[in-house]
């Protein structure tokens, strides 16, 4: 069979599945808004719920394909595009203690989501995800970090958990940490870092740096913006704890996923185009339509996750789920503000 002719039948196979998942990233973008008004509930949260009360629907065979092409395949594009909101010039202007405290404090976590899980009788599997969603950046970096770990019982469900279990610690740590960091003494440089260095999600932490005042906010949002450039060698990471059985070199190049490395020449492309002024009307508008289609391979990502969850399945899962992620929270806001305490 040519490709001519198998090409319509792949895009009517998948055509469903995307269709559906697409049906409720829009819908979840409608109502970001007027939920919004009770909670500030991202959009991203809003699908992947939509997606899950919808999983009976998805549950027909017409919808499987593309479900499973919007997780595996839309989802690792969606997250490399994420290498275009870098500029490693600002990244650079942190200084070498703060990034030194930040790398650390992200290595710290990511081990203590797998002792946290082996110490609650839970797999690596959910350990890798807390680690990564808490050490990076939430819903984007436990999304990207499902993606090299291999298929198990459970880990729809567990995806789904530690993305919702993420966006609420960030909410409350948006509230809590400017009242905190007033209480310790932080000065705006350092509020700025601890909040970027420890708060979950990116909207979340620009909520609450900029809550305090304009350079918190900027000092935050440019540490958080450091870790998600970390988001590679985490990835890369986990993905060769659960290959190391092969030999070193194997399991290293086979650790290396061809999304992430479009991530990491993405930053420097970011980079360099940012840092030259005269590339910037034509290069701008580029990077602003790159955006929105990573903003949206990812709702549609997520939805699709949601759609391949069935609520029962999340329900199903206790208190040690809750008590690993929120240890992983605790530990990386321990570890920053005693690094802050000692350099600051």
């Amino acid at each position: 069979m040519t490709i001519e002719a198998s090409l319509p039948q792949t895009v009517g196979r998948l055509a469903p599945g995307i269709g559906l998942s697409a049906a409720v990233a829009v819908a979840a973008v409608g109502a970001a808004p007027l939920v919004a008004l009770a909670a500030p509930i991202p959009a991203m949260v809003i699908a992947l719920i939509i997606g899950i009360a919808l999983n009976p629907l998805a549950k027909r065979e017409a919808f499987q394909p593309g479900i499973v092409f919007c997780v595996k395949t839309l989802l690792r594009w969606a997250v490399a595009l994420l290498g275009l909101r870098i500029a490693l010039g600002e990244i650079v202007a942190l200084g070498l203690g703060t990034a030194l405290l930040v790398i650390v404090a992200m290595a710290v976590t990511l081990v203590s989501g797998f002792l946290l899980a082996r110490a609650f009788g839970q797999s690596d599997y959910y350990g890798a995800l807390a680690g990564a969603g808490t050490a990076v950046c939430g819903a984007s970096a436990t999304l990207a970090t499902s993606t090299v770990l291999p298929a198990y019982k459970g880990k729809e469900a567990d995806v789904a958990f530690v993305v919702i279990a993420v966006n609420a610690l960030s909410t409350v740590a948006m509230v809590l940490y400017p009242p905190l960091c007033a209480l310790i003494g932080f000065d705006n440089t350092l509020t700025g870092v601890m909040l970027g260095a420890t708060i979950h999600d990116v909207a979340q932490v620009a909520g609450a740096g900029y809550a305090v005042s304009e350079p918190v906010g900027n000092a935050a949002v440019i540490v958080k913006l450091f870790r998600v450039l970390l988001l590679f060698p985490v990835v890369v990471a986990v993905a060769w704890w659960f290959l190391r059985p092969r030999p070193p070199l194997s399991a290293l190049k086979a650790s290396i996923p061809g999304f992430a490395l479009v991530f990491l020449a993405l930053c420097l492309v970011n980079s360099a185009l940012s840092a030259m002024p005269s590339a910037a009307p034509l290069y701008q508008p580029v990077k602003t339509v790159l955006g929105y289609i990573s903003t949206g391979g990812l709702l549609i990502a997520i939805g699709a996750l949601g759609l391949g969850t069935s609520i029962s399945a999340v329900a199903s899962l206790g208190w040690r789920h809750v008590v690993t992620v929120t240890g992983t929270t605790i530990v990386i806001l321990a570890a920053v503000v005693a690094g802050l305490l000692i350099i600051g």
